[in-house]
């Protein structure tokens, strides 16, 4: 029997074995796909802070990025660049399997073309039912970590409930012309209540994607079209790639034997989407916890709480504020978005901004709140209407 079955192979599952294992824990990893670093939609950008933290090679960063151009509803462009670098751009396949080779090289084994059905929580141990490879499996553990990505209905069926709000991505690979920096644009007719990006990953290639309620295949068309009218994109063909995004998280993510992490518990920034920082973060707490309860063979719920207590305590603010943020922009028409930059334009706040030390690509909050202490940023939420209640409990 292994101490540890984690449901997932992509970067929370394989981190969290990987620091199971290197305790020395005898860990499976479940992987219902048939390969691992298959496309998946994810913009693979990820903070100087993320990198430094945990780590990573060298060999998965395709490009640095040190600043942006976000262009209006109408067009307008504000650009902000910093000397230092402020993210990567990562290889999302590379990742995933330099991840999951430093979780092998520890001992753990790893099952793909393996779909989790049922998890069984029995009072010694948890039970796995699977269909590998058109076969049944049945595995056992004394605990389960659910890393599937957000869409799995497992937590769900333990009685976790499921994630309140989503929005759907669409990402493509596409030939470009020219684009050197990242390219942020807003619009009802691009994506409706969110935004769309272009990417660069090499000096011809770049990701262009967006996030939309609904029709994400649709407003991801019309936008590559767009593209390459403007001659940022080389017409060709392209493959879209789609998932959905979790704005917020689980109601509870664990209880006996099992603990959810990352984007299947929603551990995900609502401002932007991005939960590879955010899942890295709440994995460490995860495998610290589950090794606290094999070493005292408690995993019971109350004994699994404090992973709930300590990655609330971590990000529990940032994604409140960061929904509330998030719920407040869905709501802004174009004109409105268009005043909002006329107004930082005007008044300088874009040139404040970029020499604002806690303007963190990670940590919205203290920006969010810090943001509504400048008089240009309250008259222009007052010009367009909305009300002040970021900060409000």
């Amino acid at each position: 029997m292994h101490d540890v079955a984690v449901i997932g192979a992509g970067p929370i599952g394989s981190y969290t074995a990987w620091q199971l294992a290197n305790a020395g824990y005898r860990v499976v990893v479940l992987e219902q796909r048939d390969k691992l670093g298959e496309k998946r939609c994810c913009t693979g950008i990820i903070s100087r802070e993320c990198v430094s933290l945990f780590a990573f090679d060298e060999s998965i960063i395709l490009g640095q990025l040190k600043g942006a151009r976000i262009f209006s509803p109408s067009g307008e462009c504000l650009r902000l660049w910093r000397e230092e670098t402020q993210a990567y751009v990562i290889d999302r396949a590379a990742f995933d399997n330099f991840l999951a080779k430093k979780a092998k090289d520890k001992g753990t084994e790893y099952i793909l073309n393996c779909m989790v059905r049922e998890i069984e929580v029995e009072s010694d141990k948890i039970r796995l039912e699977a269909a590998c490879d058109g076969e049944e499996l049945n595995l056992e553990a004394r605990a389960a970590v659910i890393a599937t990505g957000f869409g799995s209905r497992l937590a769900e069926k333990l009685g976790l409930g499921r994630v309140g709000d989503f929005v759907i991505g669409a990402q493509a690979e596409v030939e470009t012309r020219g684009v050197d920096e990242v390219e942020v644009y807003f619009g009802e007719d691009i994506a409706p209540g969110f935004f769309a990006w272009l990417v660069p990953i090499s000096s011809y290639r770049a990701r262009v994607g967006l996030l939309s309620r609904h029709n994400a295949k649709q407003y991801l068309k019309k936008l590559v079209s767009s593209l390459i009218i403007h001659g940022k994109i080389i017409a060709g063909e392209y493959e879209m790639s789609y998932g959905g995004i979790p704005l917020q998280p689980l109601p509870r993510t664990y209880c006996d034997r099992v603990i959810v992490v990352g984007d299947a518990a929603g551990q995900v920034k609502p401002t932007t989407g991005g939960g590879i920082y955010y899942g890295l973060l709440c994995a460490d707490i995860a495998a610290h916890t589950l090794q606290q309860a094999m070493e005292h063979n408690n995993f019971s719920a109350g004994n699994l709480s404090s992973y709930g207590r300590e990655w609330q305590r971590r990000l529990g603010r940032e994604l409140k504020l960061g929904y509330r943020a998030r719920k407040l922009f869905e709501r802004l028409n174009d004109n409105q978005i268009d005043k909002i930059f006329d107004i930082i334009k005007n008044s300088g706040l874009d040139e404040t901004l970029l020499k604002t030390e806690n303007i963190s690509f990670d940590w919205h909050s203290e920006a969010l709140s810090g943001l509504l202490r400048y008089k240009a940023v309250s008259w222009a939420l007052e010009v367009v209407k909305i009300p002040l209640r970021l900060t409000r409990s």
